[in-house]
């Protein structure tokens, strides 16, 4: 067992067991990847206060998301292609969160199923939608997502078209993985994760084949998918896929102040601050420098939250104390679950809570609700003043 410290740790070991194309998936952002880079490097800029002679005992991350009580605040975000990194990966990671009592949320372009995920744990998780242009399958995946009892949907407004991934494309980037023979020499080396996806009849996109017909193939897979995102996605339509859905609801994908006092007009229960990790709109802001105007703009009327671009518990406490309600976590657990599957997410979790743990106590407060800007050193002119 390795002595893992930060969640670099366990993006070292990914790197070492996981295929080429698979780590690149998770480790890239779209175009010239400038958005992906600030999103880490803006989280650097801020600092923590630090506070002495103060009472650091019986200290508390515990919080709530959505009115659903958490260890901290901390959700797994929607990962496409998680079963990838590691044979039954969405379950493993679902497994983890639960342990852990953190929200977990599955993507649409999960490998294992809603219905597999169910199955495999006791927890309810949150279930993230990409709106398609085939009707009817939304429809009938919306019932399966309130047939497997998901707790939240999280609506994505950010992928009607997709950003272009350069390791994507040169990786050719599928699921199973075409065999040629640049993939079978990367194969041959991770002969562990070979081992493991051989032992698992989780090796498609499980939420899509045999629900769409004429998916026969990775080929028609790939294509049908790339193909039915839908580009009329509008506010509209938001509405009446939250009326079918009837339940609480997170949109994701929030930049701009403006889109956010939409979001909290059409009685969204969260927004969630995100770029896609930098993998979509390349030199748009960073996440965290988001943040402000947002919160501004909606002034309390609904939660927001935050992904994009943390890597540690300072960097969920910076989140938090600027006023996110709560964080998602994408590449920190995916790292995790690439090294060491399951035990791998449930230590990126625990280094996670205990950097936010020891962090907090060094800013002088026991509870993580009792976190605000006041704990924080912000750079003047940390959001921008931009010339439209």
């Amino acid at each position: 067992m390795p002595v893992i410290t930060c969640i670099d740790d366990l993006k070292r070991l990914h790197k070492r067991r996981t295929p080429k194309m698979f780590y690149d998936y998770c480790e890239s952002g779209s175009w010239t990847e400038q958005t992906f880079r600030e999103n880490t490097t803006d989280f650097q800029k801020i600092r923590l206060k630090q506070r002495v002679a103060v009472d650091m005992s019986d200290r508390s991350l515990e919080t709530e998301m959505i009115g659903q009580k958490v260890a901290m605040p901390v959700a797994l975000a929607p990962v496409g292609l998680t079963g990838m990194q590691h044979a039954d990966g969405e379950i493993l990671a679902a497994q983890a969160a639960e342990k852990f009592g953190v929200p977990f949320t599955l993507s649409t372009m999960s490998i294992c199923s809603i219905e597999d995920v169910a199955e495999n744990t006791s927890a309810p998780f949150w279930f993230q939608l990409y709106t398609m242009k085939d009707d009817d399958y939304l429809r009938r995946l919306i019932e399966r997502a309130k047939a497997a009892k998901c707790s939240a949907l999280v609506i994505t407004l950010d992928l009607q078209i997709l950003g272009q991934r350069h390791m994507d494309l040169k990786n050719g980037l599928s699921a199973p993985p075409k065999l040629t023979p640049k993939s079978m020499a990367d194969l041959a080396t991770r002969w562990s994760w070979g081992l493991k996806m051989l032992q698992t009849k989780r090796r498609g996109f499980g939420n899509i084949v045999g629900h769409v017909d004429g998916i026969t193939d990775p080929s028609s897979l790939m294509s049908w998918t790339s193909e039915q995102f839908d580009p009329r996605l509008d506010w509209k339509k938001i509405e009446q896929i939250k009326e079918m859905w009837g339940g609480k609801v997170i949109l994701k994908g929030i930049l701009d102040p403006e889109d956010a006092k939409m979001a909290a007009k059409v009685g969204c229960d969260a927004i969630l601050v995100s770029n896609h990790g930098g993998r979509q709109q390349d030199g748009a802001l960073s996440s965290i420098r988001a943040l402000d105007p947002i919160l501004q703009a909606v002034g309390g009327e609904v939660e927001v939250h935050l992904d994009s671009g943390i890597r540690s518990g300072q960097d969920v406490l910076k989140a938090v104390s600027m006023g996110a309600t709560g964080t998602f976590i994408g590449r920190a657990f995916v790292h995790g679950l690439g090294a060491m599957g399951r035990e791998g997410v449930e230590k990126a979790l625990e280094v996670i809570a205990k950097e936010m743990d020891i962090s907090m106590a060094l800013c002088g407060k026991r509870k993580i609700t009792d976190m605000s800007r006041d704990d924080l050193l912000i750079p003047e002119d940390f959001s921008g003043r931009w010339t439209a």
